[in-house]
This record gives C-alpha cells, structure tokens and sequence, in this order.
C-alpha cells in the first residue's frame, strides 16, 4: 500500500517466490483421510484420523504410537485449560510422519502440538519446532473438526451427551485437498 492506502499498480510484493509457489501448484493432490475411532485417552473423548500422502498407509503401530503420544499431552492438559474434547491426526507424510493433539480449550480457543518424525518409525516421534503449524491436508481435518465443535457441542441442542454423540459421530472420510 502507498502512504495513501492506495494499492500498487504490482499488487504482487517482493517476498512472493513464484517459482516456489509454482512448484507447490504443480505438486499438489489429494490425500486419503480415514477415521480411526473416538477413544477416552487421558480423561479426553479423543476422535482419532489418518491422514496418508499417495503411497503411504498409517499402520495399526503407528497409529498406537500416535496415541501414546497424545495421551502423554492430553495428561497435562487440564493445566492449559482443557475441556476434555481432542482430536488426533497421524499423518503419513510424503516426508515424514506427523501427530497433531488439537484440543478444545477454554473461551472458544484450541491448543494444538505438533510431533514430528521419520517415515515409518512410530518410535521416533518428537515435538516439532517451534512455530510449526498444520500443513494444508490437516488444516482440511481441523476445520472439518472446527465445525463439528460448533455445530454439535456449541449451537446443538439437547442433552451435553446426545451433542457429544453427534460430536463424535461426526467424522471426515475421504479425500482432502
């Protein structure tokens, strides 16, 4: 914007990498995501996904090891203000295997906690960096997951466990892109 708040006559700004960009688009595809259950992990009701690149199958191990991980987060989420409602992702990435524990917490937030790991070794599972966030297939997962808090838990009606059934009932299977 100029100082006048008006647009450029280039709106495209200098930290634009086309090429990069351009490689993604070129690259880019759908990805299998499959239910894997709801669970009391940790004293959450844990609703569990796969999420798996072309090529790649999110194993019954790898898929333990995921909960394993989330029930040792979840354990101390009541000290970040859990609600007790959690979602897992195991990702079998193109490059890697990734676990995210999106958990609602209160007013209206999330916390989310991204683990990170080879291909294939369920073991291997580490916090990721700092700052890494959902890549764009889990980012599809959770905003499905976003609208199934909001539509069952925060505007349903009814008992809390008959919108924590349609909650739970409520799962992404399919593709995503």
């Amino acid at each position: 914007m100029t100082d006048r708040g008006e647009l450029p006559a280039d709106p495209t700004p200098t930290a634009v990498d086309a090429d990069a960009l351009t490689a993604l688009a070129d690259g880019y595809h759908s990805r299998t995501v499959r239910p894997l259950g709801c669970a009391t992990v940790a004293g959450h009701l844990l609703k569990s996904y796969a999420v798996q690149a072309p090529g790649r199958t999110v194993t019954g191990e790898a898929a333990r090891a995921a909960q394993q991980v989330a029930a040792a987060h979840l354990a101390t989420a009541p000290l970040r203000g859990s609600l007790g409602l959690a979602v897992l992702l195991v990702h079998a990435g193109a490059d890697g295997d990734y676990v995210l524990v999106h958990t609602w917490i209160e007013g209206y937030m999330s916390d989310l906690a991204v683990f990170t790991g080879p291909a294939g070794d369920a073991g291997g599972l580490r916090p990721g960096r700092s700052g890494l966030a959902p890549c764009v297939w889990e980012a599809a997962v959770l905003a499905h997951e976003r609208d199934a808090f909001g539509r069952h838990v925060l505007d349903g009606k009814g008992a809390l466990g008959d919108r924590l059934a349609a909650w739970r009932e409520d799962v992404l299977d399919g593709e995503v892109r």
